[in-house]
Parts: C-alpha cells; sequence; structure tokens
C-alpha cells in the first residue's frame, strides 16, 4: 500500500512538473507577442479570429464568443487588418462556428466582402496550420483571449508563421475558472503536438485573400 501511495506521488508530481513547465514554455515563447491595447497592435494584411460556440446551453451568448467578435471588429475598423479569416468548427449538422463568427462580425459594421470562412478549425492547431497551408497567410493577427492567444503564437511560431495576438476581453475568474484550468491542459497537449508533428484534421483546396 505504501509502495502504491510513493509511486502515485511521484506521478502526480511528475504530471505538475510536466503542466508547468509546458505552460512555462507557451507563455514565454509569446511574450511581447499579445497586445491588449489596440493602438500598440502592428497593423497586418489579416485577421485570424479562433472559433468557439456561439451560445451555451441555457441560450445565453457565450462571452468569450462575443467579445472575440468585438476585438475582431475593433481591429478591421481601426484599419489594422484588411481581411479577416474565421476559423471554428463545422463538423455536425446544425454546429457552425464560422457562420455565426461571420454574421456576428456583419452586425458589428464588418463588410461581407473582407470576411473568409474556414470550416475546419476544429482545434487552434488546425485554424494556425491551415491559415498558412489553404488560405497562404504567414503573417497574421489571431483573435482570442490572451491565454488563448498565448497558445495560439506558440504553435503559429512552430508552424512557420509570424503572428501576433490581439486580446479580447477575458471573463471574470468566477465565470472562466474552469476554462482557465482546461489551458493548462491544453498547453500541454499543444506541446505533445508539436512533438510527434501533428497536423491539421482536413488540408483542402487553397483559397486566396484579397489580392493574394
Amino acid at each position: 500500500m505504501k509502495k502504491i501511495v510513493r509511486i502515485s506521488f511521484y506521478l502526480g508530481l511528475l504530471l505538475l512538473c510536466v503542466v508547468a513547465f509546458c505552460d512555462t514554455l507557451v507563455e514565454s515563447s509569446s511574450q511581447g507577442c499579445v497586445f491588449t491595447n489596440l493602438d500598440s497592435v502592428p497593423a497586418k494584411k489579416t485577421a485570424l479570429v479562433l472559433g468557439t460556440i456561439y451560445k451555451t446551453g441555457q441560450g445565453y451568448v457565450n462571452p468569450y464568443f462575443k467579445n472575440r467578435m468585438i476585438a475582431a471588429a475593433e481591429l478591421y475598423k481601426a484599419g489594422k487588418v484588411k481581411y479577416i479569416i474565421v476559423s471554428g468548427d463545422n463538423g455536425r449538422v446544425g454546429y457552425d462556428e464560422s457562420s455565426d463568427m461571420k454574421q456576428v462580425l456583419i452586425s458589428l459594421g464588418v463588410p461581407e466582402f473582407v470576411i473568409y470562412l474556414d470550416y475546419a478549425g476544429f482545434r487552434t492547431l488546425d485554424s494556425v496550420v491551415r491559415c498558412k497551408e489553404v488560405f497562404e497567410q504567414k503573417d497574421i493577427i489571431v483573435v482570442s483571449q490572451k491565454f488563448h492567444n498565448q497558445r495560439a503564437v506558440f504553435l503559429s511560431k512552430v508552424k512557420g508563421l509570424e503572428a501576433i495576438g490581439y486580446n479580447a476581453q477575458d471573463v471574470t475568474f468566477r465565470q472562466g475558472y474552469v476554462v482557465l484550468l482546461r489551458e493548462k491542459l491544453a498547453r500541454v497537449k499543444a506541446v505533445l503536438d508539436v512533438l510527434v508533428g501533428k497536423g491539421p484534421k482536413f488540408y483542402g483546396p487553397k483559397v486566396a485573400i484579397g489580392n493574394a
């Protein structure tokens, strides 16, 4: 029994060390590359907006989604980007993050013709790699909350993109502590994916952005 407890302790300690290492690696790799102040954001051709569910199970608009759309609209209206790729999950009938993002951006005053839809952004890794390989964009502004932008910038750098992040407004700790805990594990998964050379689920034909 003591042996089992001792092994469990060391395994738990190892797991904590792995989580801490991956968390630090992701955060340090994005140092100086994520921005909260709009005026400080360098202008680039394209923004990549990372998807999430539009409405919660209770029928309320997801604040993560709402704040990302507001941030993306801010970038466009400030002249920081010319085009926007909305990358989300469309993996089942009746669920379409990308189309939801497009409609909300239009309602916020972003012209439809500057919005490009990526229906196969199932994960952050997929969104980043498809942005480079399918949409042929290698110098982008990623739009999400800060914790998510840090991971997206980390993945972008590894996958050969020049990326910065524009931080959408976050939610309160009480609202989002579960998401923050999940993010720690997501960072471990991101590092493991990099180590094994994981790619996106789908690629597909090239899509020209603007004048390409």
